[in-house]
C-alpha cells in the first residue's frame, strides 16, 4: 500500500465513511493513477480535468462520473490539502430520474411467484417496512418488536438507527417462517443472506411474474411510500419511516402518485370547447 493510499483511508475512516464509500473512492483515484501511470500526488488540474472529460467521452454513468469528482475532490482537498480553486472541476447539474412504482396487484404477483420461502420473507419484509436493501438482510430476528409492532433498523443510511413499521401481516408470516427455519441471530441467514443474493431473488421474481418495469430491488422501497403516499399517510411520517435526511428526497414520490396526479385536472376539462366530431367511414 502507497503512503498516499494509506492516507487517504485515514482521513476516510477519521470521517466515518461507510465502507462502500472507501471502495468507490479508492477505485476512482486507482483509475485516475492508471491512466497517467503516475502518482496522483504529481498530476496537474488540467490533467485531472482531461482525465474526467475522457471519462464522460467514455460514456460512463452520470452516477459514477459524479462519484469520480467526489473522490478526486476528497483526495486533493481533503487528504493532501490543495486549495479548492487549484481544482478546476466545475459543479456538475444533477441528473433526476423519477422511480419506476408498481400497482399494489404487481407487488402481489412477485410474491405469490417466489417459492423460495426465505427470500419471500424477505422481499416481504423490504417492501412492507420501505426497507433498503442493505438494511433487509442486515436485519436480527430481535429487531422485530412485535410487542410495539415496529422493525428496528441499526445502522442505516448515514450511520442512523430509526424505527419502521411491522405490519400484522407481515408478522404474521415472520412467524411462520421463523417457525419453520428458526434463525439465529440474523433474520435471514443462508451464511447472512447478502445484498446480490437479495437482489437476484427480486429480479427472478419479477420476471417470473412477468413485471417489465420496477429493475432493482429498490422499487419495493418506492412502493412503500408511493403506497403509503396514496393512502394518505402525511408526508412527514414517511419521510421519518424511510430514514430520509431531507423532506425533499421524499416529495418526489407525490410526482409519481397515480392517485395524486390523476386526482388532477386538466385545464383543458375545465374549458367548454366543443367535441371536434369523427370523420365518416368512407362507405
Amino acid at each position: 500500500m502507497t503512503a498516499l493510499r494509506s492516507r487517504m483511508i485515514d482521513q476516510m475512516k477519521l470521517r466515518n465513511f461507510a465502507p462502500k464509500t472507501h471502495q468507490a473512492y479508492l477505485g476512482a483515484v486507482k483509475g485516475l493513477a492508471e491512466y497517467y501511470h503516475a502518482p496522483p500526488d504529481r498530476l496537474d488540474g488540467s490533467q485531472i480535468q482531461s482525465y474526467l472529460v475522457h471519462r464522460i467521452d467514455e460514456g460512463l454513468a452520470p452516477s459514477s462520473i459524479n462519484v469520480a469528482i467526489c473522490a478526486i475532490r476528497f483526495l486533493y482537498e481533503d487528504t493532501l490539502g490543495w486549495d479548492p480553486l487549484k481544482l478546476p472541476i466545475p459543479p456538475r447539474k444533477r441528473v433526476e430520474h423519477l422511480p419506476e412504482i408498481l400497482s399494489g396487484a404487481e407487488v402481489e404477483r412477485i410474491f405469490e411467484v417466489t417459492e423460495n420461502v426465505t427470500h419471500r420473507a424477505l422481499l416481504m419484509t423490504t417492501y412492507a417496512a420501505g426497507l433498503r436493501v442493505s438494511e433487509g438482510v442486515a436485519l436480527r430476528v430481535t429487531d422485530i418488536e412485535s410487542e410495539r409492532m415496529l422493525i428496528r433498523v441499526e445502522q442505516g443510511k448515514g450511520k442512523k438507527d430509526r424505527y419502521t413499521l411491522l405490519s400484522e401481516r407481515l408478522l404474521t408470516e415472520l412467524r411462520a417462517y421463523w417457525r419453520r427455519f428458526r434463525p439465529q441471530p440474523w433474520l435471514f441467514p443462508g451464511t447472512h443472506l447478502s445484498a446480490s443474493a437479495a437482489q437476484r431473488a427480486y429480479e427472478k421474481a419479477r420476471g417470473r411474474a412477468g413485471i417489465a418495469k420496477g429493475s432493482g430491488i429498490h422499487t419495493l422501497r418506492h412502493c412503500f411510500a408511493t403506497h403509503l403516499l396514496e393512502a394518505g399517510v402525511e408526508v412527514v411520517v414517511i419521510q421519518k419511516l424511510l430514514g430520509h435526511a431531507s423532506i425533499t428526497t421524499t416529495m418526489r414520490y407525490v410526482q409519481v402518485s397515480r392517485k395524486l396526479l390523476g386526482a388532477t385536472k386538466s385545464p383543458l376539462d375545465l374549458l367548454r370547447v366543443p367535441t371536434e366530431p369523427l370523420p365518416e367511414e368512407p362507405a
